[in-house]
């Protein structure tokens, strides 16, 4: 491209005989699932502004909390690559249907935000973790994972408190 002094390379050349993973797979665009079907078909794709066809090696994970299947009946994703995605197909319960996680994630995520942030905590009080049980979680696993951030950036002491949580978790 104009002004480029040097080749950056693209998430799948970044992959090369590893891993990406694609979040969110429902909802890219025509467009996008053209490119990204030759690329897993073929194995090779031309980089932007890119003059070669380069090949590549990669293991695909995708996700999404869409029903792709019904997206390919009424034409919002392309059937070929929906057969492509679907090798091995893990549906996930939301986690208002998996309750036991929430304790699991809770301490993960606190172990995650707590270190990144600097931050001794070692754990949440036993009222804020039956406000998290009893939250019906319409946002998932992202949800809790922000809900923790926040707690861990407001939490002065060792322990997040229902003082730190959302006041509407109801």
């Amino acid at each position: 491209f104009t002004g480029a002094i040097r080749q950056k390379l693209g998430k799948f050349e970044q992959a090369h005989k590893g891993t990406i993973f694609l979040d969110e797979i429902g909802s890219i665009t025509p467009e996008v699932q053209v490119n990204l079907l030759r690329v897993l078909q073929e194995r090779e794709f031309e980089p932007v502004g890119g003059t070669r066809t380069k090949t590549v090696d990669v293991r695909l994970v995708a996700a999404t909390n869409k029903d792709l299947r019904r997206q390919v009946r009424e034409g919002g994703f392309r059937e070929d690559l929906y057969f492509r995605l679907k090798v091995i197909d893990l549906i996930l319960p939301p986690l208002r249907n998996r309750m036991d996680d929430v304790p699991l994630l809770v301490d993960h995520f606190i172990k995650k935000y707590s270190s990144s942030l600097d931050k001794k905590i070692h754990g949440i009080s036993d009222n804020a973790l039956s406000m998290l049980n009893r939250y019906h979680w319409p946002g998932n696993v992202r949800e809790l994972e922000h809900l923790i951030e926040r707690a861990v950036v407001l939490c002065q002491g060792t322990t997040i408190t229902t003082g730190e949580l959302p006041h509407d978790l109801t």
